[in-house]
């Protein structure tokens, strides 16, 4: 590409996927265009009440929405494409380009989530280039990975060339014969590559991971082994291990049950792209195998991570509609938890043992093996583009530094490598690399029962019921700012040494007090009912019984005041309009 007379720097910045696991999103920009490069999720912890997706804050992007010029996808797993159809509700993508595999799953998303006309899908090929705006030219190279049709990118720029290796391992016998595209990225070593960004997930690892095809003849074993129902859960992605997975029901005459949205539709897609091949007569209903022998049946489900709502969850939990487990079940766990997954995946491990199935899971089983790529393939990575500037990707801090020191000892300066987080702004020039600011790089969580964002003031107060529970106070008040009666309460899920009855009548002295102070505050004009200030009246009763129960229970419980007034009589009433009884939740 032609380089810019003004040398202008490119600028890089990762809003996920530095630090953490997931949400990967990257921008690239130059001058007055921007480039993304995918927009994944993340899962939400425990902590996170009620929500259901994390993704990275956009507020940088919402602010530069006019230079946006298209994005790059590089592969369809959920860390990479499960954030797009979300941004799209905030800004438009002109269009995405990407795997073929990707683009069906993300197609589906985008129509589901009634944006797909905000944006253009393109699919790509091996060794494709695509032009996005004046300044950017994208390369897809073919890698290997965990899922079907994955890439790394060579991107082209007005000062060199960038690679993005994307989510890799080195695999030189890969499930459906697609291999490495060693070559190419050989080639762009040899012209030159300005600044690699490589996946650091398993930087801490020696050796190479290895390959899917490996995994094989373990699960044979446990086919051959398992004598009543077959139940195995892994990423619903993965489309190489369920090609294996149905080889294998076939070898061993059992038909398949797919139980689990997203493994429903990413086996649809990949069948109609040819990715799986089978008969049809291989999949049967779940009503279908109930009436045949135990030996026969094999259920294929979502849940490998202890998801709350996935099939294989809902199944240890005893809440799935339609399947229990039995004695003489075998249940594999052909996938390693995530960093953060841990506690949920051996909680269902052990519910789905207490009701009598073998559970057959760990590494030493050899039934799952990593996507990324060890150090040794990340050195070959290094060796094969052989470039001036590095900065490692993708994965948890101690990762980062550790690819790094990798990076070193094939020869790349310390000077010429930077760790980054979230953020934080790269700046690239033919001969120099540096973090030149950072830009807003929080989470954004949603609820998708409501289609609405989480702001962090109902995390906390959803955070605040969950661990300190509820109270719930109804008072009524006359015009002359007197209690109509006793006031009621209600608790829930707090834990006090105080009577009930005690604490009621604690209560009713603490309003009567307040009114008693504060009342001419809010009706400054005596006999005017229509003058009172009710709303204002009813915040600071909120705020003061909030803060004298903290002290009183020593907690602090999410605190509703249900207030209700007498309607105003009808001479007083000036605009026609009756008050009727307010009721606010606040968490104080």
């Amino acid at each position: 590409m032609v380089k810019n007379e003004a040398n202008s720097a490119l600028k890089i910045i990762p809003l996920g996927g530095l630090h953490e696991i997931g949400k990967n999103t990257c921008v690239f920009e130059y001058e007055d265009e921007i480039v993304l490069l995918d927009a994944g999720l993340a899962f939400p912890t425990e902590a996170m009440h009620g929500v259901n997706i994390v993704l990275p804050d956009t507020t940088y992007l919402r602010e530069n929405r006019h230079k946006i010029k298209g994005m790059i996808v590089t592969h369809g797993h959920e860390d990479h494409i499960g954030g797009i159809a979300f941004h799209l509700k905030q800004f438009d993508i002109p269009v995405i380009h990407g795997p073929r595999l990707a683009m069906a799953m993300l197609e589906g998303k985008l129509e589901e989530a009634g944006v797909k006309d905000r944006t253009e899908l393109r699919t790509v090929m091996p060794r494709d280039m695509v032009r996005i705006g004046k300044h950017f030219l994208v390369e897809y190279i073919r890698n290997t990975h965990s899922i079907a049709d994955s890439f790394t990118v060579a991107i082209h720029t007005p000062i060199g060339v960038v690679i993005h290796t994307g989510d890799f391992k080195i695999d030189h016998t890969p499930v459906d014969g697609e291999k490495f595209d060693l070559q190419r990225l050989a080639e762009h070593g040899e012209k030159g590559v300005l600044c690699l960004l490589s996946d650091s997930t398993n930087a801490e690892l020696p050796g190479f991971t290895p390959s899917e095809r490996a995994v094989f003849p373990n699960l044979d074993r446990e086919f051959s082994h398992a004598t009543g129902r077959l139940f195995i859960t892994t990423f619903s992605s993965s489309v190489h291990r369920i090609n294996m997975i149905l080889q294998l029901a076939r070898k061993h005459n059992r038909v398949v049950t797919i139980v689990g949205r997203s493994m429903l539709n990413l086996i649809a897609h990949a069948r109609n792209l040819g990715y799986i091949k089978c008969e049809d007569s291989l999949f049967q209903p779940l009503h279908t195998v109930r009436g045949m022998a135990d030996e026969r049946v094999l259920i294929l489900t979502t849940g490998s991570q202890g998801e709350r709502m996935a099939a294989m969850t809902r199944i240890a939990n005893k809440e799935h509609p339609h399947i229990k487990i039995r004695q003489g079940d075998t249940v594999l766990f052909s996938a390693n938890p995530i960093p953060g997954n841990t506690i949920a995946v051996v909680n269902t491990i052990d519910k789905l043992m207490i009701q009598g199935a073998k559970v057959v899971y760990g590494r030493d089983k050899g039934i799952h093996v990593s996507g990324h790529g060890c150090q040794e393939e990340q050195k070959l990575m290094i060796a094969l583009t052989r470039p001036k500037f590095f900065v490692p990707f993708h994965g948890e801090h101690r990762m980062l530094v550790k690819h790094s020191e990798t990076a070193q000892s094939m020869g790349i300066p310390a000077e010429n490598m930077i760790i980054i987080e979230n953020g934080d702004v790269i700046e690239l020039t033919e001969h120099s690399i540096r973090v030149a600011g950072k830009v807003p790089a929080g989470i954004e969580l949603v609820d998708t029962s409501s289609s609405g964002m989480v702001s962090s003031k109902v995390l906390q107060e959803r955070q605040r019921m969950a661990s300190e529970g509820t109270v719930t106070i109804a008072a009524a008040i006359d015009w002359s700012g007197k209690l109509m009666a006793k006031p009621e309460l209600l608790m829930q899920g707090v834990v006090t040494s105080i009577e009930r009855s005690l604490l009621q009548k604690w209560v009713q002295q603490r309003i009567e007090e307040i009114l008693s102070v504060r009342w001419s505050e809010f009706s400054p004009v005596e006999g005017q009912p229509a003058d009172t200030d009710w709303g204002g009246l009813q915040e600071t009763l909120e705020r003061e019984l909030a803060r004298s129960m903290r002290r009183e229970l020593q907690c602090q419980p999410s605190l509703t005041l249900l207030m209700q007034v007498p309607e105003e009589p009808a001479a007083k009433v000036s605009d026609g309009r009756r008050r009727r009884t307010r009721s606010t939740a606040v968490a104080s």
